[in-house]
């Protein structure tokens, strides 16, 4: 029986867990070569759209992962600044990727730790509509990736931007961090900004003042520390400060010429005469040279082990030998010697020898007390004066 309510208990608290996780789903349509966005909110996100109660300052931490992957494709990235900020799930998708996508998303709620699972299905398909083939990206120092995600800032770039390009609509094809291409984390000093990489297309062609800054001449100058070529103003300022030196432009209305397409080869290389390599390798038999290489070596140890075996147990002489060998004159002068030194020894052990003055404890630091100096015995006078 109390194995029942057990499984009960159990039961119960599963059905408790299961109840904290709520199971959403979007459909989503990306568009091939166009920059898609998506906002992971709080309040839309980790709880339902009835409930009002969610706080602005929740801290929720997300994790996205494509469905039977433990990372993202490759063309979607995600960020956060914090756990009080939204996240974004940004990216690019190319014409490899079209088809249908399972993006899966766990909310994490860190004050209530709760969790939510969301589904996002990406319906990747072509652009509708003209070609974008001029194509600008611009650096942005002033801003980070997530400041320029959202579709407000998005919209007054392109707006500042139609004043330096022809007229036509301007799209944004691409936003990318400084730091994924291989920017430096700035210093934590109020204004520093990562930077920004915000690539823009349009059916227009490029104006004269777009093609100045790209130009040799303004490069050359950017290489010198001088500022680029802008014969035009600078509609961008002051809200984005743009790198004009890291302008990149690419026309992609001009065909490329037959000439300059890479042809791929056979991987075979072309005929050199100083180059000779071998038609074929000959079977060789490497167990002698492991057998040289092994047993020479072994032998050799072998050998002066054997020597010093000889030297050390072989030639002794032993005190036996020793004492026969030598003179009984000198055993016995050998002997006299060592006696002396023993009696001396001893001697010197039952001698009373006085202590140095210096290590005598004239003074006791913890009583106070004084004593007298010892009295070398070996300074009195064996004869006593009677005078």
């Amino acid at each position: 029986m109390a194995a029942v309510f057990d499984w009960i208990a159990l039961l119960v608290a599963l059905w408790l867990t299961l109840g904290d996780t709520q199971l959403q789903q979007a459909t989503l349509h990306p568009l091939v070569g166009h920059i898609f966005v998506h906002t992971l909110d709080h309040e839309t996100f980790l709880r339902p759209p009835e409930d009002t109660a969610v706080l602005p300052s929740a801290s929720v931490t997300y994790h996205a992962h494509l469905q039977g992957h433990p990372d993202l494709p490759g063309w979607l990235r995600y960020t956060q600044r914090s756990p009080t900020k939204p996240g974004f799930l940004y990216g690019t998708a190319t014409a490899e990727d079209r088809g249908r996508q399972i993006i899966e998303v766990t909310a994490y709620n860190r004050d209530t730790f709760d969790t939510t699972q969301q589904k996002l299905v990406l319906l990747i398909q072509d652009p509708e509509g003209p070609r974008l083939p001029y194509q600008a990206e611009f650096l942005v120092r002033s801003h980070d990736v997530e400041e320029v995600l959202p579709s407000a800032p998005s919209s007054r770039f392109l707006t500042a931007l139609g004043g330096l390009w022809e007229p036509g609509e301007l799209r944004v094809l691409n936003i990318t961090s400084a730091l994924d291409r291989g920017g430096r984390v700035p210093l934590p000093i109020e204004g520093r900004k990562e930077g920004v990489y915000i690539k823009v297309g349009s059916a227009s062609p490029f104006s004269t003042c777009l093609k100045m800054v790209a130009s040799p001449d303004s490069h050359a100058r950017c290489a010198q520390g001088q500022p680029p070529l802008l014969s035009c103003y600078d509609t961008l300022a002051p809200h984005f400060r743009v790198d004009w030196c890291n302008v990149s432009l690419v026309d992609k209305s001009v065909p490329v010429p037959v000439d300059e397409v890479p042809t791929l080869g056979d991987g075979i290389l072309e005929y050199d005469p100083f180059f000779c390599p071998p038609t074929e390798a000959s079977a060789r038999d490497f167990l002698p040279d492991a057998l040289v290489t092994l047993l020479v070596p072994l032998l050799v140890a072998l050998l002066l082990t054997l020597l010093l075996a000889y030297v050390m147990c072989c030639r002794r002489e032993g005190l036996l030998k020793r004492d026969l060998a030598t003179s009984d004159i000198q055993m016995v002068h050998h002997s006299t010697i060592l006696g002396n030194t023993e009696e001396l020894r001893q001697m010197a052990a039952s001698r009373e020898v006085p202590r140095p003055l210096s290590t005598l404890p004239m003074f006791n630091v913890r009583t106070g007390e004084r004593l007298p100096p010892r009295v070398d015995s070996a300074q009195v006078p064996l004869i006593l004066d009677q005078h």
